[in-house]
């Protein structure tokens, strides 16, 4: 794929907006299926009380309430005053968290991991935007490399997409430490989705995740990986050229099948059963996959959990 220059990036937003992937998420609702906060007046519900529009409970009138509030059913029941009160409807406030780690530009096709996850966060922040929701956005490899706040306007998907067209990094993915410091930064509930490969340490990432937890967000987790890396397809003798400030190795791949095919399978089990335990999902990204069935058919199994 020719690497297309800084002009180019920036006149064409329609890079990683794959139309059939659009055309089957336009349709579909995401919902927060925890309660998260928002800025303004929305379709998702709010930690707080208020007078709006969704019932949620009585509470007992006291001297100057609203009288306007007041259960007459229940007096009438009871003889006494309980005002009605009602869910606030707030927007969502999604975050995107986006690995552009080196190990990112693998791709045993034309298309890497980095190519795909920006077709799989562009096709997401549009949805989200469409149903006039925040989305923000941030880069990272060993650190944040790019922090975009959540907006609702529509500008804000070409910004992302441009920050994408920049490329991946050079650098190792280190996501413990990462996850600390936005628990501590992002101060509202949101929902945050990562998008990554997650090749770092696992105990280190599930602690981070922990404190996203802590701080009632809620976490979805895309495991972008590509389809040789789960099957390990190659048979000849073969060059690997090391990513993230490994060398390269040239070796019989034949003779490291079962190790490496029972090492990928423990990594993965062990991430999976870590954002199980901390109520956490988890989606696994093939750049093998359609990425129209895999994002679409997820996000249709939210919105018929949330009902």
């Amino acid at each position: 794929m020719a690497k297309k220059s800084k002009t180019d990036s920036t006149t064409d937003p329609q890079r990683y907006l794959d139309p059939l992937t659009l055309a089957k998420v336009r349709g579909l609702e995401l919902k927060a299926r925890l309660i998260v906060e928002g800025y303004l007046s929305g379709m998702h519900k709010s930690p707080y009380h208020g007078f709006s529009v969704e019932f949620a409970q009585h509470r007992e009138y006291v001297p100057g309430d609203d009288i306007k509030h007041i259960d007459w059913k229940v007096y009438g029941r009871t003889g006494r005053f309980y005002l009605k009160q009602y869910e606030e409807e707030t927007n969502l406030i999604c975050w995107i968290l986006f690995d552009i780690s080196e190990s990112m530009k693998y791709g045993s096709t034309e298309v890497t991991k980095y190519d795909y996850a920006c077709m799989a966060a562009a096709g997401l922040a549009y949805l989200v935007l469409g149903q006039s929701d925040s989305v923000g956005f941030i880069t990272f490899d060993d650190e944040i490399r790019s922090f975009l706040k959540p907006s609702s306007q529509p500008s804000q998907l070409k910004q992302m997409i441009n920050m994408l067209n920049e490329g991946g990094g050079r650098e190792k993915s280190r996501m413990g430490p990462l996850f600390h410091e936005l628990a501590e930064r992002i101060a509202r509930r949101s929902i945050i989705f990562v998008l990554s490969d997650m090749f770092d340490e696992v105990p280190e990432i599930l602690t981070g995740f922990k404190h996203l937890r802590h701080r009632r967000h809620e976490v979805v987790l895309w495991h972008i990986l590509d389809g040789a890396e789960l099957t390990f397809p190659f048979q000849e003798s073969t060059l690997f050229r090391g990513l993230e400030q490994y060398p390269e190795l040239l070796t019989e791949p034949r003779s490291l099948r079962d190790g490496y095919l029972q090492q990928i399978e423990t990594f993965i089990h062990d991430l999976k059963r870590g954002c199980r335990d901390q109520n956490i999902d988890y989606v696994q990204l093939r750049t093998d996959t359609p990425l129209n069935v895999a994002l679409s058919s997820y996000l249709a199994h939210r919105m018929t959990r949330s009902k």
